[in-house]
């Protein structure tokens, strides 16, 4: 039940005024592909000695829904003594290092690519939101892939940009 008031709260806070196009399995493709350069970026910035807190801050404004109105709800995959990042900078903590004590900076690596394989993309009936699962790689600067398992949930804002509102990430299950 909560679940429905809360997707009927979130649709009508982030619709209006006017109603917006229905998302599009391309356009998740594109988010994806946009969030992944967004990493990249930010170990480029880290590895210029440049401002990569600031390129952080960019990415997580550009592609998570902190400050609409809605729950983030965030598991990075490195996470295991605060699993959740419900907040701007518990997220910026994660990508950048530094609130959060177990953070090394994930984003700061750094990678030269993110390669996306979805298992498949499901477009709600109403078309204003969307979740992908499946895996992502994680090309290091020695150019070996990192396969990280994830699943992504999107909404539409105002102005029609998709903004993640579930981002669950982990590594691949081995058998001990």
């Amino acid at each position: 039940m909560k679940f429905a008031i809360a997707s009927a709260a979130l649709g009508a806070a982030l619709l209006a005024p006017a109603a917006l196009a229905e998302i599009t399995a391309e356009e998740v493709a594109a988010a994806q592909q946009a969030w992944g350069e967004g990493i990249v970026t930010i170990g480029e910035a880290y590895t210029a000695d440049g401002d990569y807190t600031e390129a952080a801050r960019e990415h997580i404004e550009r592609f998570y829904a902190y400050g609409h109105d809605v729950p983030v709800l965030f598991k990075p995959t490195l996470a295991a003594d605060e699993q959740f990042r419900g907040d701007f900078d518990g997220a910026l903590s994660y990508f950048v290092g530094g609130e959060i004590e177990e953070d090394g900076g994930f984003a700061i690596a750094p990678y030269t690519n993110v390669r996306w394989e979805n298992e498949g993309t499901f477009i709600d009936a109403a078309g204003d939101s969307a979740m992908a699962m499946g895996n992502y790689f994680f090309t290091t600067t020695e150019g070996e892939e990192v396969k990280v398992e994830y699943s992504f949930g999107y909404i539409e804002d105002e102005n029609g940009d998709l903004k993640i509102v579930l981002h669950h990430s982990s590594l691949p299950y081995s058998a001990g």
